[in-house]
């Protein structure tokens, strides 16, 4: 996945496309992915990194939904349930079985949960990762050491999936490019190309790298661009109504030793009516999230006070080892794409995950809504859509057992090159070769032949694209990642060809950008 191989290929084909995506997150790498397997010509174009806002900020749980199901939003579960099950079938390397324990306050509690997370394992089918069942109070107390005794009345056990954001998008991304996709990060869409009559026949972008401008004709173009869907309808349609809602998520990092066991902890029932999420990851612990409505979309969001300290607040009741700002290693805010209400009023966590598809009269495709679990689906709803709109002859989905790029069973996850898959041998042995054994941390285990890989294979362009997205340094110890800007940035300068000068700039910007993931 060579960014000079894919703009070569844009600058020697004159033809039309199938499909143009606009948008490099999960909506549009799951319609990627979806349109390619089908034999369609695809251009994939991100004005920023791949999954550079909402797709890299998840709670990294690929879930049905515990809490739609107590909305009554069953379809949306079994949707999400199913797609769950496949994700688990197609990217092992990725996406795991996590028990999951809800601490309880008395017998409505235990037959509460019991009775609705039975229904939940059963919307799953034979796609269920594990059965739900009561533990009682010292089963619940073994298995989470650092549970507060004195808040609980027993325990229940369910099984949800939990994964890595980016490094699907990136592998996902990797399998569309197999397929014939081509997909470019840092190219901003800047015009709509239209008919006479009003109809869109391509785009216009700028390369953020070298400046140069490109018209592209495509057939279908879509708008998958999450919280900043409304930015490329007004381009459509200037004045156009308001599709998204966008509510601020944050989560906070903390040491393993806030949660020393393999089992998650969900808390249902908190002051905001959130549910709470602690849940092991890359030898940490993710804690969220919040729903915060958010007037104005940003590729950075910064996580409010109140947020940081309502999670603090929320985990410290359920814990004997109560978590301080002191504890914290990362705090990152991410903005969900909702579709905006129709009816006044609603809060937030009212609105609807299920996603949409909107036609414009110029034939523009927009899909808002969704989640990382159902992004296949999203692909395949909106490929199934153009294909109507085109007239073009249906074929069905070919991603349903479609194996992701790293495919691998039996992943060892003590080996800190696991999430690569199938590529963690290539790049030991790239590593071996090169001299490029040596760690640029010891604490997040982070080799400099993994630098060397994201810019020749990953399309990482950037120091914060290597340490953010590639691995995730930056979400899970944001001064750990500072310190190793330096190294990194050195390496992928003699990588690309790049100064000193720039160098010094990729340290600074990284730096910049990481200091609103440091609570101080």
């Amino acid at each position: 996945m060579k960014r000079s191989e894919m703009i070569h290929k844009i600058e020697k084909n004159s033809k039309e496309y199938d499909f143009i995506v606009i948008g490099g997150g999960a909506t549009g790498i799951g319609i990627a992915l979806e349109a390619s397997a089908r034999g369609y010509s695809v251009v994939l174009l991100e004005k920023s990194d791949f999954t550079k806002s909402t797709s890299s900020k998840s709670t990294k749980l690929v879930h049905g939904g515990v809490r739609y199901l107590a909305q009554g939003d069953i379809g949306l579960v079994r949707e999400a349930v199913v797609e769950r099950g496949l994700l688990a079938q197609n990217a092992p390397h990725l996406v795991k079985d996590q028990s999951f324990i809800i601490p309880t306050h008395g017998l409505f509690d235990e037959l509460q949960y019991t009775v609705g997370l039975t229904f939940y394992d059963l919307l799953a089918g034979k796609l269920s990762l594990g059965r739900s069942k009561r533990i009682s109070k010292a089963k619940t107390i073994k298995r989470l050491p650092t549970i507060n005794a004195d808040k609980i009345s027993a325990g229940v056990e369910y099984h949800d999936g939990q994964f890595d954001d980016t490094r699907l998008a990136i592998n996902t991304l990797q399998s569309a490019v197999e397929l014939g996709a081509v997909v470019l990060n840092y190219c901003n869409v800047t015009d709509l190309i239209k008919s006479a009559e009003g109809k869109i026949q391509g785009v216009s972008f700028t390369d953020e790298e070298s400046g140069k401008k490109y018209k592209l004709k495509g057939k279908q173009v879509v708008n998958a661009t999450g919280v900043f869907a409304d930015d490329i309808l007004q381009m459509d349609s200037p004045g156009a109504r308001k599709t998204i809602a966008p509510s601020q998520g944050v989560h906070l990092m903390l040491d393993k030793s806030f949660l020393s066991g393999n089992d998650a902890i969900m808390i249902p029932k908190t002051d905001d009516g959130r549910v709470l999420f602690l849940v092991p990851w890359h030898n940490k612990v993710v804690v969220g999230t919040t729903d915060t409505p958010i007037d104005k979309e940003s590729l950075e969001p910064i996580a409010l006070e109140q947020e940081i300290e309502f999670i603090l607040a929320t985990a410290s009741r359920y814990l004997n080892k109560p978590p301080k700002r002191s504890d914290v290693l990362s705090v990152f805010a991410g903005l969900r794409p909702l579709a905006a209400p129709s009816g006044e009023g609603k809060k937030t966590k009212e609105i609807s995950r299920s996603h949409k598809i909107f036609t414009s009269d110029s034939g523009l495709l927009t899909m808002v809504g969704g989640k990382w679990t159902t992004y296949r689906k999203m692909g395949e709803d909106l490929v199934d859509k153009a294909e109507k709109m085109q007239d073009w002859v249906h074929i069905s989905t070919q991603t349903k057992h479609l194996k992701i790029h790293g495919y691998k069973e039996n992943v060892d996850h003590q080996n800190p090159l696991y999430f690569y898959g199938s590529d963690e041998e290539k790049i030991e042995k790239l590593a071996k070769e090169n001299n490029l054994e040596s760690e640029i941390s010891s604490t997040l285990k982070v080799i400099e032949g993994q630098v060397v890989w994201a810019v020749e294979n990953e399309m990482a362009r950037t120091v914060e694209d290597f340490l953010a997205r590639r691995t995730r340094c930056q979400l899970l110890d944001a001064r750990e990642s500072v310190k190793m800007a330096p190294k990194v940035a050195e390496i992928m300068a003699k990588e690309l060809g790049e100064s000193k000068d720039w160098e010094e700039n990729q340290v600074k910007n990284y730096l910049d950008v990481t200091m609103n993931y440091i609570l101080n």
